[in-house]
């Protein structure tokens, strides 16, 4: 029996670009300790609901606005479970958006017990104003926020 290669079974490995995805993030997990604190926080501080799928247990995942958005999850993370990961303040922040209402947001995380590392800042020309927090479960976290 031949074996695959890598070139062989990435799909569309030979599409042209204008096939390929405009973001260049795709997904995202944030690993919980405790699934449902995490979901009530981020409830809380976004005013919206996140979705879970029986099928996949130990995940609830930030909604969508669009079809084509990207979007990612939290994840539990617990002792004896094949998922690796932890919360972490170090390394790649996730930027998660705030539809405008960054202050809020900072408001309403800061109630529930979460931290802000970063203070708002504005970014250059037309690309709006970051803040970064630190969840209930040590994730550092990016809040973004457009004009």
């Amino acid at each position: 029996m031949p074996t695959a290669t890598a070139e062989a079974v990435t799909p569309n490995s030979a599409a042209p670009a204008t096939h390929r995805r405009p973001h260049n993030a795709v997904w995202f997990e944030l690993p919980v300790a405790d699934l449902p604190r995490a979901v009530s926080f981020y409830e809380a501080i976004f005013g919206t609901q996140l979705r879970t799928d029986a099928r996949f247990p130990g995940l609830a995942i930030f909604p969508r606005l669009v079809d084509d958005a990207v979007t990612g999850a939290l994840i539990e993370i617990t002792p004896g479970s094949n998922l690796t990961g932890r919360s972490s303040t170090d390394g790649t922040i996730v930027y998660l958006n705030c539809d405008g209402q960054l202050d809020m947001v900072l408001k309403r995380a800061q109630s529930l017990g979460g931290k802000v590392l970063e203070e708002v800042a504005q970014l250059p020309g037309t690309m709006g104003f970051i803040a970064q927090i630190r969840d209930l479960d040590g994730n550092r976290v990016g809040l973004h926020a457009a004009f």
